[in-house]
């Protein structure tokens, strides 16, 4: 079966989701929660991009429990919280658009059918109708809030699968950063006073320019102080696993912000 990549035609039908969704937008905190792989739609055009089902729930399409861990920090907190509804096998919200894993061939070791062979003109669709709004969504309300005077610590919330090609990761958590580490140091610092948790320090992953977009610019470039967290995603599967650690970034997020908000007052 041959599959439709959207050319010149629309990408997302007028019944479709919009690209991202929001809680809180006009939240009193200083955090403004991203997920950037929020959600694992399919844009309908491209007819599940030549997956079968089960491959669409697996967390190659989306960052499982990230989103429900998101929305009760944010509820919690009463910070703002943007996510996006489309799946990063369709685009990498979380790439620069201009990198060739933006829109993977390949996402650990599942071939991607309806991302092979793809014009300028398709990756372009992608971008414009799902890449480009979300971030230009998240540049307003970031936009908004130094216009208003309002601090701001930017929070990207991700999750990583238990087992990658293999092998099992042994940390329950990550705090990831690339050139400003100071939010993510404190962040750190607090999680790991919990001694029963393996906190890991930009591992599995670190935030670069190539791998990364949200921190690098929402967040770098404006010298926001930020930080990027990984979950494992087994421990936030249900209900009662999302609670616990929503709680827990809650107190975490709270004691960073308060360290980091004396430091600056005493620098």
């Amino acid at each position: 079966m041959e599959i439709p990549k959207a050319g010149a035609a629309a990408l997302l039908a007028s019944d479709e989701p919009p690209p991202m969704l929001e809680v809180s937008p006009d939240g009193r905190s200083p955090f403004v929660i991203t997920v950037d792989h929020a959600g694992a739609r399919i844009p309908r055009s491209l007819r599940d991009l030549g997956l079968p089902p089960l491959e669409l729930k697996r967390h190659i399409a989306w960052d499982i429990g990230a989103l429900a861990v998101g929305r009760r920090v944010a509820m919690a907190l009463d910070a703002a919280l943007i996510a996006q509804n489309y799946s990063r096998l369709v685009i990498d919200c979380n790439r620069d658009p201009m990198v060739e894993s933006s829109i993977p061939l390949t996402s650990e070791a599942t071939v991607i059918p309806g991302n092979v062979d793809l014009s300028d003109e398709q990756r372009m669709a992608r971008r414009r109708e799902i890449f480009d709004p979300y971030h230009q969504r998240i540049r307003e309300l970031l936009d908004a809030r130094t216009e208003a005077g309002r601090p701001t610590l930017l929070v990207a919330l991700h999750s990583m699968t238990d087992v990658y090609l293999g092998v099992r990761r042994e940390m329950h958590a990550a705090i990831l950063y690339n050139r400003d580490r100071r939010f993510a140091h404190l962040m750190l610092e607090h999680l790991r006073r919990d001694r029963a948790l393996h906190i890991a320090d930009n591992q599995p992953y670190f935030v670069s320019d190539a791998t990364d977009y949200t921190i690098p610019r929402h967040g770098e470039a404006r010298g926001l102080p930020h930080v990027e967290i990984e979950l494992r995603q087994d421990l936030i599967a249900d209900e009662a696993g999302q609670a616990e650690w929503a709680e827990r970034l809650g107190r975490a997020l709270v004691a960073a912000q308060g360290a980091f908000f004396s430091s600056v007052e005493r620098s």
